[in-house]
């Protein structure tokens, strides 16, 4: 079939796409460094992205669209390096104490990269950072709900809904940077995991 006239076809050129792929990787690994670095959360911009990873504005904005597009990619990008997607299998599945387990290993690892924790400070102070990130603690609520609702049969709603509430706190950025400050990755995991079954064994003692 012909194209209609004064219709240019689409080319897709496999060399072309690589390219973007290249760029848009180079654009998310200097975003990521960035937020490592800078000290106030408005100093996260399109701009000092496309300074840091030596192209332009435009070619950023080309990529992402927005700022917000572009800390959804990179907030993703984190999720993965830690592995975050794996929680959601043993969270609904198997058992719930190996899930917790899990649960509180993964978020040890992840609030120890500096990037991560840079962007939990922004909380507050951009609210663009604060509605991501809010949205992205509250899937951990879930899933710690999930191992709550799973793992103690017996308990009432209010004390499911304590006990996901306490260990919430416990795996969160906060706790574990109070947790960090003298003690290695192990002993943090450690005391989270003890006082996180303790949770659990209170509500199961309470629910018979």
């Amino acid at each position: 079939m012909k194209p209609e006239p004064g219709r240019k076809r689409a080319y897709h050129s496999p060399v072309r796409a690589a390219a973007a792929l290249e760029t848009r990787e180079k654009v998310l690994e200097a975003a990521s460094a960035l937020l490592g670095q800078v000290n106030d959360a408005t100093a996260f911009t399109l701009e000092a992205v496309a300074k840091a990873a030596g192209v332009t504005r435009l070619t950023v904005y080309n990529q992402f669209g927005s700022r917000r597009a572009l800390l959804e990619q990179l907030f993703d990008r984190f999720a993965h390096r830690a592995r975050l997607p794996e929680l959601i299998v043993p969270a609904v599945k198997g058992d719930p104490f190996d899930a917790l387990e899990i649960v509180v290993g993964i978020f040890c690892r992840f609030w120890s990269d500096p990037a991560v924790m840079r962007i939990q400070d922004a909380i507050g102070a951009d609210p663009e950072f604060e509605e991501l990130l809010r949205a992205r603690h509250e899937r951990r609520r879930g899933l710690i709900s999930a191992i709550v609702k799973r793992a103690v049969d017996g308990a009432n709603e209010k004390q499911r809904a304590d006990a996901t509430d306490l260990i919430f706190a416990l795996t969160s950025p906060q706790t574990f940077r109070v947790l960090a400050h003298d003690r290695s990755m192990t002993g943090v995991q450690q005391i989270i995991m003890e006082a996180a079954m303790d949770a659990l064994q209170r509500i199961g003692r309470a629910g018979k």
